[in-house]
């Protein structure tokens, strides 16, 4: 972790440097959107120039189509938004001729979010877009945290040594780097990010979405048609910080991608000064669009403001309060001997 301090010296926006580092990879900014949030990223050309952001994460993609979960999917919540949308997408064939193409050519960094139904899947889609990337892909983001499939996805993300083997037989089919989606549905977050980077992980990305349910009092049925779903948005960013800050302060250096309820740059630095290395932003994009760029923008405006020249500078730099009792100022001052009280 870094040793830097707060800086107190403004500096100008042209002076703060957002290229960073997630391990070996370089990034032009720590600023990327989440998978499921950002399509393939071709339909948000047109709120966006997405040539100024660090990169995108893809929908998540299986060896095969899928087509989802039934409507209804999607009920926004106070401060949030509940999903089951199912992992819907076109599979690893479509995508490599389809959609890569696209996303190779904008010259940023390129996740591409991959899952299986069994163990054995999850080997054949690492092994099929990795032989297929044609250097196209940067990243490919294990997804073992879903909560809204029946099989695969979570299955394999709450128990370490299950996330270990998975991990390390990805990890031998390609030669991209691969990097963890956790939940935070686990009493152990610690444990399982140390699980997956002892298998070979270059990195995780935390967190997922917490599984929540919301009833409709008049028909009595769960607001989503799989009755359980998905909670991401603000309501969850203070549990994804605290889990940040878990596992970036049990394992120093370990790149970290942090998500959860990021609407602004400042919600972005908080992320990086709690231990991640980059964020991505996902809810967010259903309704403000170009949110990745103006999240850009209001983090190089925020870091020079508090003298941030790098986004080195700022991760890992949480600062311990004061060691005070407590209740310390009210106490009453000392009197001195032999005068009344």
């Amino acid at each position: 972790m870094s040793d830097a301090g707060p800086s107190l010296a403004a500096i100008a926006p042209e002076q703060v440097e957002l290229g960073c580092a997630f391990g070996p990879l370089a990034l032009r900014s720590p600023i990327l959107t989440a998978s499921g949030c950002f399509a393939y990223g071709q339909q948000f050309e047109q709120f966006m120039d997405l040539r100024q952001i660090g990169g995108l994460s893809t929908k998540g993609i299986s060896p095969l189509p899928r087509h989802g979960n039934p409507l209804p999917r999607i009920y926004e919540t106070a401060s949030g938004m509940l999903n089951s949308i199912g992992l819907e997408n076109v599979g690893c064939e479509v995508f490599l001729t389809e959609k890569l193409p696209f996303l190779a050519g904008l010259g940023v960094s390129v996740w591409v979010n991959f899952f299986g139904t069994d163990f054995k899947t999850y080997v054949e889609c690492a092994r099929t877009l990795g032989e297929g990337a044609g250097g196209g892909i940067d990243v490919l983001e294990m997804n073992i945290s879903c909560p809204n499939i029946k099989k695969g996805g979570i299955e394999f993300g709450t128990v370490p040594e299950v996330a270990h083997r998975l991990t390390k037989a990805c990890v031998e089919v390609t030669d991209i780097p691969i990097v963890v989606k956790l939940t935070p549905n686990v009493s152990d977050v610690v444990g399982m990010a140390d699980a997956v980077k002892q298998a070979g992980a270059a990195g995780v990305s935390l967190i997922n979405t917490i599984t929540g349910m919301a009833v409709d009092v008049r028909s009595r049925r769960s607001r989503i048609a799989t009755t359980y779903g998905g909670l991401s948005g603000p309501a969850i960013k203070p549990v994804a910080l605290r889990m940040v800050h878990q596992v970036a302060s049990a394992l120093p250096g370990f790149p970290i991608c942090g998500m959860g309820g990021i609407l602004s740059g400042e919600d972005a630095l908080e992320f990086l000064i709690a231990g991640a290395h980059c964020v991505q932003l996902g809810t967010i994009n259903f309704s403000d669009p170009g949110a990745a760029v103006r999240v850009t923008h209001e983090l190089r405006e925020l870091m020079a403001t508090l003298g941030i020249r790098s986004v080195a500078e700022a991760v890992a730099t949480l600062q311990p309060h004061p060691a005070e009792p407590v209740f310390a100022a009210a106490r009453p001052a000392a009197q001195p001997e032999g005068e009344p009280s």
